[in-house]
């Protein structure tokens, strides 16, 4: 290597962990002490530039030292202080929702164009421990052409080359670059690190970033840092050495239209654990993303239709969720008390969610007109998706009688039965029925009383025996689990051994799972206390499984359905246990199949490797039925489990970790000593079993996924006069593969937002309707590829395709 060969962009950061091994209050300091520290140095060498992301971190400078963020604002307008990121804070990429991925950009390029003019170019996330596969649309759509991020390491992923295209299903690319050993040094000479940075220029590629600064704990770049740097440019045997930024770098290196690899795949495996770790943060945030999304909807047809004033709060609710999906809190990796810091901060964007969503449907069932009948009483659900559903609906009620019926809206005589109150009360009762609704709409039942006119005949239940017209599913006494569930149209088994199968693992791995890339060592199993029929009526018939280990229970009731193909289960989990992992197995019976996930705003097929991977509300087998060859398939759907694994045909759900909290090696937890362990006692969740012909493309498996995760709403209505008939639509789409996931107003406006992705890869042209606003959306779709729509309120003009942000160009 000759004198001066090659380039190194000095890249000056401090990451900032707001909250890890501190809480926030905390993180707040370090955050004004960094940026203190960096506003110094630029004083002192004009030739030093820094970097930073994170719109969170500047709002609250913004607010607490309104002199630093005027000095800032400076720095960013000389160009010296770069605005990195694009996003409310650098989140776990795997975990969130795919709204809430827009969202963190919708809210800080807002953020940054209002207050500095500009909008951030570079996608950073140093310190995330994995990427999913739908982040370049995400990021091209975002405004954000670049992306830099270091885990996974190279160790963990194989990449062809530092600086790389990476590319999502839709064909969106944006240029990515993955840090060579750290994003933050720690000793005042930069010698070594420069060293192994400078030994990474390969041909053709002759220009890298370097990064460099004390970070987690904040800090940035030093005296001493920028000292050596000017000190080792004198040095002949190392490449130039530039005070730069990651989007000069990026710039640079493609105006040399260099010949640079594609990678189409996510970017994975760092830190595999952290998927199971604390189901409660996880819970809250999947509730808080449901909730907030379907409380928009109802918010802006309320609006429209009855002119309920749509929320400001919103935006407040957002940035709380987006907080709390930094790394190290989704991951579940920080300290105890930080957890009691994102409950409250999740409390209240539940609290702001759910109060919307109240005045919102509220509002519009108070203008249904519901003619006086006498006893009746008025039932009105809603639908929050944008298509046609079937959906088990259970609500809690006051006074019935024997002989009492339900209708619906044109008087046909519905099924339903009573179920077990939440009130150990008299005079309370649970309702249980199956409602047909519109898309994206609702429909009013009565119930009455009188005589019924139809018998409604229950499916076939015992205490271990389930069976309706399509499913026959039965329970093995002496282990708990599912012995045998048979299609029994198709005339085959769905399961090639026991199902729902409880399982203990040995876990001593750290709260991260550093190094450990699957857990397979079983230790135990949960051993049957009861299985006994607990609910039977026309709706549906249940089966309560309670079993246990050492000290823990675990509590599953399957319920089958008179109706509806599937097979909803109710957990309850009370854990005791430490250093082991819980995971649910159900080995599907096929071959030549396929293991593919949901992620945001997307889907991946995966190696069937029994390697730990991140997912969301379903994960799918589908192939080639072992029983008849037939193509069939098993979705197994989740409303707040995040981490899975499939071996071969056996896929394993994780249920939870209990690892010591905020635990990292090396440190070693000692045999003596006292520690708080994650997941201790009581949790409760959902899952269903979907089982299907085909494969899960057209399978009802997305659909029922969203109607676990956004159930609809019910009210207990009056009679009234009203504008409103007793069953209506508002937005419906005719292709199944696509999906209306957002329906919400403007941030800068009183114009309609929709949202929409197509979900099975699939190049599709779809219509979607409004009728309200009287508005007909028609479009092409490339394969997974999301589009947003501005409806101006004003109906004289067109509607436009916007980038996520809700900008036009």
């Amino acid at each position: 290597m000759t004198t001066k060969q090659g380039k190194l962009h000095m890249i000056g950061n401090a990451h900032i962990d707001p909250v890890w091994l501190w809480q926030w209050q905390e993180g707040f300091h370090e955050v004004k002490a960094s940026f203190r520290s960096a506003l110094d140095r630029m004083k002192e060498y004009p030739e030093f530039t820094f970097v930073s992301s994170s719109a969170a971190f500047y709002e609250w400078v913004e607010r607490s030292d309104p002199a630093m963020f005027e000095e800032i604002r400076q720095r960013v307008a000389e160009g010296r202080w770069q605005l990195a990121g694009g996003w409310w804070i650098q989140p776990d990429c795997n975990i969130p929702g795919g709204e809430s991925f827009v969202r963190h950009a919708l809210y800080a390029q807002r953020y940054f164009k209002e207050k500095f003019g500009i909008t951030a170019r570079v996608g950073y996330n140093v310190d995330s421990f994995g990427h999913h596969g739908m982040l370049p649309q995400i990021l091209k759509k975002s405004g954000l052409d670049y992306y830099v991020f270091m885990r996974p390491s190279p160790q963990e992923k194989g990449l062809p080359s530092r600086l790389f295209w990476w590319e999502s299903h839709d064909g969106s690319r944006v240029l990515t670059f993955r840090i060579m050993f750290e994003y933050c040094t720690w000793g005042k000479d930069l010698i070594q690190h420069i060293r192994r940075n400078a030994n990474e220029l390969k041909a053709p590629i002759d220009e890298l970033m370097c990064f460099y600064g004390v970070g987690n704990h904040g800090g940035g770049p030093t005296i001493e840092n920028i000292e050596s740097i000017k000190r080792l440019n004198a040095d002949e045997t190392l490449p130039e050495l530039i005070f730069s930024q990651p989007e000069a770098f990026f710039h640079e290196v493609e105006t040399q239209h260099l010949p640079l690899p594609i990678v189409h795949d996510d970017l994975q495996h760092h830190a595999s654990g952290c998927y199971a770790a604390h189901s409660g943060v996880k819970r809250w945030n999947r509730q808080a993303e449901n909730m907030l999304i379907a409380a928009e909807k109802w918010s802006a047809i309320a609006a429209l239709v009855t002119g309920q004033p749509y929320p400001a709060e919103f935006a407040q609710a957002w940035k709380n969720v987006l907080f709390n999906q930094f790394h190290d809190i989704m991951a579940g990796t920080s300290l105890e008390s930080a957890y009691e810091d994102a409950r409250n901060s999740y409390g209240e964007a539940l609290t702001i969610a759910g109060r919307a969503l109240n005045y919102a449907v509220q509002s519009l069932a108070w203008n249904i007109d519901i003619p006086y009948q006498e006893g009746a009483r008025p039932i009105t659900v809603f639908n929050p998706h944008g298509w046609q559903s079937s959906a088990n609906v259970e609500l809690e009620f006051g006074r019935m009688n024997p002989n009492d019926v339900l209708l619906d809206d044109e008087g046909k005589q519905i099924a339903f039965q009573t179920v077990q109150s939440e009130a150990t009360s008299g005079g309370r009762h649970r309702l249980n029925f199956v409602a047909a609704l519109p898309a994206l709409g609702y429909r009013t039942y009565r119930l009455i009383p009188g005589e019924s006119a139809v018998e409604f005949k229950p499916i076939e239940a015992s205490d271990t025996v389930m069976e309706n017209e399509h499913f026959r599913l039965e329970f093995d006494p002496a282990t708990g689990c599912i012995r045998s569930l048979r299609d029994k149209r198709k005339g085959l088994e769905v399961f090639a051994g026991q199902a729902a199968k409880p399982v203990v693992l040995e876990d001593t791995s750290d709260t991260w799972g550093h190094n450990v890339f699957r857990w397979d060592r079983e230790i135990g199993t949960f051993t049957p206390i009861s299985i006994k029929r607990v609910e039977h009526g026309a709706v549906k018939s249940v089966i309560r499984v309670v079993s246990s280990y050492g000290a823990s229970k675990l509590v599953q009731d399957f319920a089958m359905y008179r109706e509806l193909d599937r097979i909803d289960v109710s957990v309850t989990v009370d854990w005791r246990e430490q250093f082991k992992m819980l995971k649910l197995r159900f080995p599907a019976n096929l071959h030549f199949m396929k293991a593919t996930y949901e992620v945001p705003y997307g889907h991946i097929e995966r190696f069937a490797n029994g390697d730990e991977d991140p997912g969301q509300s379903w994960i799918d087998l589908s192939g080639s039925s072992r029983d008849t060859g037939d193509l069939y398939g098993f979705s197994l759907l989740n409303d707040c489990k995040y981490s899975f694994d499939v071996n071969i045909r056996d896929i394993g759900m994780t249920v939870l970790r209990s690892p010591v909290y905020a635990h990292h090696i090396p440190m070693q937890p000692q045999p003596d000593g006292h520690y708080s362990f994650i997941d201790q006692g009581i949790q409760h969740f959902k899952y269903t079993m979907l089982a299907h012909e085909g494969s899960w493309e057209y399978a009802d498996t997305v659909h029922a996924a969203l109607e676990l995760n956004q159930p609809p709403v019910s009210l207990i209505g009056t009679f009234h006069q009203g504008k409103l008939p007793q069953s209506d639509s508002f937005v419906s789409v005719d292709q199944p593969n696509i999906v209306v996931s957002v329906v919400k107003k403007a941030e800068d406006n009183d114009d309609l937002i929709i949202r929409c992705y197509e979900t099975a890869k699939i190049i599709t042209r779809g219509t979607i309707r409004l009728p309200k606003w009287d508005r007909v959306i028609e479009a092409s779709f490339n394969p997974c590829e999301i589009k947003t729509f501005r409806i101006p309120k004003d109906a004289a003009q067109p509607i436009t395709e916007t980038n996520l942000v809700e900008w036009t160009s």
